[in-house]
């Protein structure tokens, strides 16, 4: 499971989008990195609906999975998969808690490679400085509504489960709308985000890996 918790990228969540053609190159990063630190300086917390949908090589169905997320600065998270089964992840700090309808984990970031990538990500969208990561090489196009951010890695923990990772960010508020993971194994996982509210008060329990 520890690969889909890269979904913590989307810290800066938005809505879903449906539009997703007329892409063109970005030629200036500038103003983009720009965005992205200011609304990452304006966002002290996010709650919201996803959408998951799993594309397996061996199966012709999709998995489709929903659930509620939560995030709190500086390094908050929970996320609650509700359908079709109960999954949790929450990850304060360093400190990561993974709970299921038979089992709970509690693992510390600091003695897991995969971990402390993520919780680095994770701190690179809350300070918005998501295209400087030296673990990507990253690709950026965009339309009239959206910029798409193709990151390929180069980090060699990250290179073992991801081919690509694709953020589309609504240029509204320069928020992550959707997340598309293709996995080495030919599998892939889009993860869209609805339902968005800025900046109410969550309280710190929704966030304890006790």
């Amino acid at each position: 499971m520890c690969k889909w918790i890269f979904v913590l990228i989307c810290s800066i969540v938005s809505l879903q989008t449906n539009a997703q053609t007329n892409f063109k190159p970005v030629t200036d990063l500038a103003p983009l990195r720009q965005q992205f630190a200011k609304a990452a300086q304006n966002t002290q917390s996010i709650q919201c609906d996803f959408v998951q949908e799993k594309n397996l090589s061996m199966l012709s169905d999709k998995i489709v999975s929903k659930g509620k997320f939560w995030f709190k600065k500086d390094s908050k998270v929970r996320m609650e998969y509700q359908q079709p089964s109960y999954y949790l992840l929450v990850i304060n700090g360093k400190d990561i808690r993974i709970k299921d309808a038979q089992k709970e984990n509690k693992v510390s970031g600091k003695s897991n490679k995969l971990f402390e990538q993520i919780n680095k990500i994770t701190v690179d969208c809350v300070r918005g400085t998501v295209l400087d990561n030296t673990d990507f090489t990253t690709k950026a196009t965009e339309n009239a509504q959206y910029y798409r951010l193709e990151m390929e890695p180069v980090n060699k923990v990250m290179k073992e489960y991801f081919k690509t990772i694709v953020l589309l960010v609504d240029k509204q508020d320069y928020s992550v709308a959707k997340i598309i993971m293709a996995e080495l194994s030919g599998d892939d996982t889009t993860i869209s985000f609805l339902h968005k509210q800025l900046n109410s008060n969550i309280p710190d329990e929704v966030f304890s890996v006790k």
